[in-house]
């Protein structure tokens, strides 16, 4: 039997009513265990039996407890550990990889280090990321939201850590975002299509169940509805989440005995995935392409890709720059940004459709 109750021992806790970190004290309270005891299932340590083990990690679960790993450190800076956590798609992806080198360059001449890791469009991921960095005190985080619901984040923002969402903004939370004209840059760069003559356009998008996409998808509608264009759902293809689908799906659209006469990818990644099937089908200077995102060497390929692009240094840095403000002190309601895309024409979305001058 566990000999070291604390005095709150079996209270109710829950930490809405903390309106503070739970610490390991409130676990033991919750529990009905010693401190000691929760140290030791917290650090992995024997000696406690499956029964009082149980009953700690339920209250960890229960009070949304994350281990102070960094109390050394923090005791040392005052509470700050002059670390942030960035949470995004993919690390690997040049829009990823551009906003990260621009979330830096706010970040190091601060004396901050920035800690990054990818979601992978994985809900359950973000959760157990989210809690890594937690529980290392994090200062602050910016994420690229992957689920539907971050409300799990409200102890985080009511122990004083500064949040910002980029790209989607967060849902059943309030905290700042930095955002871009998803709805209006897809319109524009439909619009460039129609402009050239294009009547029968294809929609290529990755995952159909993310925010982007969706906007993406209704700018490609809202400029076929105001030109007078029927949708054509089976020239819509979404839930591409790799170069390798992308490029499949196009050749299986052009092979249709009434195939389009263009293409609007809706993610640089798609983008490339096509641009490699009209190579292969020898159709680079016959079927026009408009893709969002840019990409590197995109302007050096014959043609050069036409593109929605985003600014993902203005994004990270504007993003960086909200984020300390927020550690700074600011305590102002949360605010949206938004950093406008812009077209950039360099041939493939200029591609004129059969029969028309």
């Amino acid at each position: 039997m566990d000999s070291q109750l604390p005095e709150t021992a079996g209270m109710p806790i829950r930490s809405q009513q903390l309106g503070r970190r739970p610490t390991m004290r409130d676990v033991a309270a919750v529990a009905g265990v010693s401190l000691k005891t929760v140290s030791r299932v917290v650090n992995g340590e024997p000696g406690v039996s499956s029964t009082l083990g149980r009953r700690v990690r339920e209250a960890i679960d229960e009070l949304d407890f994350r281990p102070n790993i960094g109390a050394r450190s923090l005791r040392r800076a005052g509470g700050r550990t002059a670390t942030v956590g960035l949470l995004l798609e993919d690390v690997s992806n040049p829009f990823s990889s551009t906003l990260q080198r621009a979330v830096e360059d706010v970040a190091i001449p601060r004396g901050v280090m920035v800690f990054t890791a990818s979601l992978d469009e994985d809900p359950q991921r973000e959760r157990e990321l989210t809690r890594a960095f937690s529980a290392r005190r994090a200062d602050g985080l910016i994420i690229a939201p992957a689920s539907n619901d971050q409300s799990y984040l409200e102890s985080e923002l009511r122990a004083g850590t500064a949040i910002v969402c980029i790209d989607r903004e967060a849902k059943r939370l309030e905290v700042d975002s930095v955002l871009t004209t998803n709805v209006a840059g897809a319109a524009a760069g439909m619009q460039h299509l129609l402009d050239h003559g294009h009547r029968r356009i294809a929609f290529l998008g990755d995952r159909a169940d993310i925010t982007t996409a969706q906007q993406r998808y209704e700018g490609y509608t809202e400029a076929l509805t105001a030109a007078g264009i029927p949708i054509d759902t089976s020239i819509v293809l979404s839930d591409l989440t790799s170069q390798t689908l992308a490029q499949a799906a196009a050749i299986q659209l052009l092979k249709q005995p009434d195939p389009p006469t263009a293409v609007f990818a809706a993610q640089n990644l798609v983008t490339i995935g096509v641009a490699r099937a009209l190579r292969q089908l020898k159709r680079e200077h016959t079927v026009a392409l408009v893709g969002f995102d840019d990409f590197p060497l995109a302007d050096l390929l014959d043609p050069g890709i036409t593109v929605v692009a985003q600014d993902p240094t203005a994004i990270g840095r504007l993003a960086a720059t909200v984020l300390f403000d927020r550690i700074g002190g600011h305590e102002g309601p949360p605010e949206t940004h938004v950093v406008p895309t812009r077209l950039i024409t360099r041939g493939s979305g200029e591609i004129r459709p059969p029969h028309q001058p």
